[in-house]
């Protein structure tokens, strides 16, 4: 089958490339030219330089593919603007050029996020699809958006989205700095309140996205892929303290009102920075939520997925990996 990716380069993206090559599928790549192409160096996959503003190259990365999976997006941004630039406007244009030179398309799977449909009311009460968008941040507010252009082609392309919660694994260089933390021997809890979430293993995701892909079923629906167990962060810290050879874990809680100062100063300093802060309100936004979980009941049903890779198993390959490649 040949397929074109974007967000190849990225945690998710790379690794979904890896998972389709060993299948014997043939790639074709959307990348920058200022793109870090560490984790598609010496594999047989083509490459299209361009942007998800050039129609030229959009139109070069979807001739005569079978399918295209659309991950790429921006997670930070200091702008609303930049965030719609990135997930809304960016998807409307590879949708445009399907139309335009591809519109036998098998399939088109656009990679959207939890934080399109927004926090869990009560931690029994998991987010699903039929539950009504409430998006808390502009990121959430852009991919739900995203999702809007995607649904409206529907008519005329076959379309899935897949929506994911945190992901982590190998590669991944946002939850590093929670394992960094942990080897330290401390752990950061945001506020005093348990907070539940839903993670994936990046594994489980690419999977579940090959799987919402190829499945009839899936065409024009939206799933989400997560764990089928919901975790909070006592227990996550616990298991990557264990991961890591640590006996003991000293914890601090740190109050939402700090959260939200530290993050209102970062975002200050960003202002006079080329890049947008890690930490800024719309994060700590997300950060003070106590319930981010989704249910994976129709993904189940649909599709046949089930998580595969427990957290103790996840956490434990993630810090294998981290530490071969010399991260921590």
């Amino acid at each position: 089958m040949k397929i074109a990716i974007t967000g190849a380069t990225g945690f998710i993206g790379s690794t979904l490339v890896d998972a389709l090559l060993q299948r014997g599928d043939s790639l074709r790549c959307l990348v920058r030219s200022t793109s870090n192409l560490r984790w598609l160096e010496d594999k047989n996959v083509e490459l299209v330089y361009g942007s998800l503003s050039d129609e030229k190259s959009l139109h070069e990365l979807v001739d005569g593919v079978d399918m295209v999976y659309h991950i790429a997006g921006v997670v930070k941004s200091k702008t609303k603007e930049g965030y719609y630039r990135g997930n809304v406007y960016s998807t409307e244009n590879l949708l445009n050029a399907c139309l335009e030179v591809n519109p036998g398309l098998s399939r088109f799977v656009h990679i959207s996020s939890l934080t399109a449909v927004g926090p869990s009311p009560g931690p029994d009460q998991p987010v699903n699809e039929e539950t009504p968008p409430h998006p808390i941040t502009t990121y959430g507010k852009s991919k739900l958006e995203a999702e809007k252009r995607v649904l409206a082609a529907a008519d005329k392309l076959p379309v899935t989205i897949v929506r994911p919660p945190a992901v982590y694994g190998p590669r991944d260089t946002e939850i590093l700095i929670f394992f960094k933390a942990v080897q330290t021997g401390l752990q950061t809890m945001i506020g005093f309140n348990q907070k539940l979430v839903s993670l994936i293993h990046v594994d489980d995701l690419v999977r579940g996205i090959i799987l919402a892909g190829e499945s009839p079923a899936a065409v024009g629906e939206t799933y989400f892929i997560s764990s089928e167990t919901f975790y909070n962060w006592k227990d996550v810290g616990d298991i990557t303290a264990r991961a890591l050879g640590k006996h003991r874990l000293v914890r601090i809680p740190v109050p939402h009102a700090v959260v939200y100062a530290i993050a209102f100063v970062a975002e200050l300093f960003s202002y006079f920075r080329k890049q947008p802060a890690t930490l800024n309100l719309e994060k700590a936004r997300d950060l003070v939520q106590s319930y981010w979980t989704c249910d994976t009941a129709k993904a189940s049903r649909d599709l046949g997925y089930h998580q595969a890779v427990s957290i103790e198993e996840g956490v434990e390959k993630t810090v294998r990996w981290y530490r071969e490649q010399g991260w921590i």
